[in-house]
């Protein structure tokens, strides 16, 4: 079952989103993951700022409760540019990868959005890349992806090197 995360979910959106990013060691500049990819204080701070999480909650075996995949949206806007919606997280659980949780989160969010939807994803992340891609989304091209970072996100010069972008159909790129 796909439902809007609650208050009292922080614990468990915490976790899902720190166990999956453990696929990132290695991969991704070693100081963008230290102890926990996410600390829960940032977190917090981003549920403040308009992220906002739905979760995969498993309802099968008895096992009500398991939050087991997340995704956070988040609507931009930028004067004087499109407004949109990004995809802030989208995690599964390690143990839980490969059964179709991911996708059904993105159709959620998909379904959902009245304004285009933007992900970025750090370019190392093959898997990842592919998986937007396998759901339809696309990627810019270099300058338009810094663009894009520097208009809707607020993250250091740094990861926007080690980053892509992806849009979906409604984006125009005005």
């Amino acid at each position: 079952m796909i439902r809007d995360g609650r208050p009292g979910d922080i614990d468990a959106i915490f976790r899902v989103i720190n166990d999956a990013a453990e696929a990132y060691r290695g991969h991704i500049p070693a100081d963008r993951l230290v102890d926990d990819y996410m600390p829960v204080q940032e977190l917090a701070q981003e549920i403040a700022a308009g992220v906002r999480f739905r979760v995969f909650e498993d309802e099968a075996a008895g096992l009500a409760g398991v939050i087991a995949g997340v995704m956070g949206t988040q609507d931009v806007s930028a004067p004087g540019h499109q407004d949109v919606t990004l995809i802030r997280h989208a995690y599964v659980l390690s143990d839980w990868q490969g059964r179709g949780i991911g996708g059904k989160l993105l159709k959620d969010a998909q379904l959902s959005a009245r304004r285009p939807l933007l992900i970025g994803a750090w370019a190392a992340a093959i898997w990842a890349v592919r998986f937007y891609q396998h759901h339809g989304f696309r990627l810019v091209g270099e300058a338009e992806k810094t663009r894009l970072l520097q208009t809707y996100w607020d993250i250091p010069n740094a990861q926007v090197e080690h980053s892509v972008v992806l849009v979906d159909a409604k984006w125009e790129g005005r």
